[in-house]
């Protein structure tokens, strides 16, 4: 993926970097949906993955979810960042993550 390479941006700690997937904003039928009539979570690409957050023992805990994963996160979790002229993207914790889509 192009993507990967053009983005410059390494999220910390239990950070995720993910590519936000095109949300379809009209009904088959032509009716356009706002936004409050969308589906309540948001779908995306893993780009990056942080290192992981640090235990009370100082032991690194691993990321459930690596670089190519599609995954599902609440619509209010994260943060949106904007990179250039690329798509929009958005930073979660990995915490906020609730599903990887097979």
């Amino acid at each position: 993926m192009t993507t990967q390479a053009k983005v410059k941006l390494r999220p910390l700690a239990d950070r995720v970097l993910v590519k936000r997937s095109k949300n379809e904003e009209r009904t088959t039928g032509g009716i356009i949906l706002p936004d409050t009539a969308r589906e309540k979570q948001e779908l995306g690409e893993v780009i990056a993955v942080g290192s992981g957050k640090m235990d009370k023992d100082g032991k690194r805990l691993e990321i459930p979810v690596k670089v190519g994963d599609k995954v599902m996160w609440d619509k209010f979790a994260g943060n949106d960042v904007k990179i250039e002229d690329e798509e929009d993207f958005v930073i979660v914790k990995a915490d906020d993550i609730i599903a990887i889509v097979e």
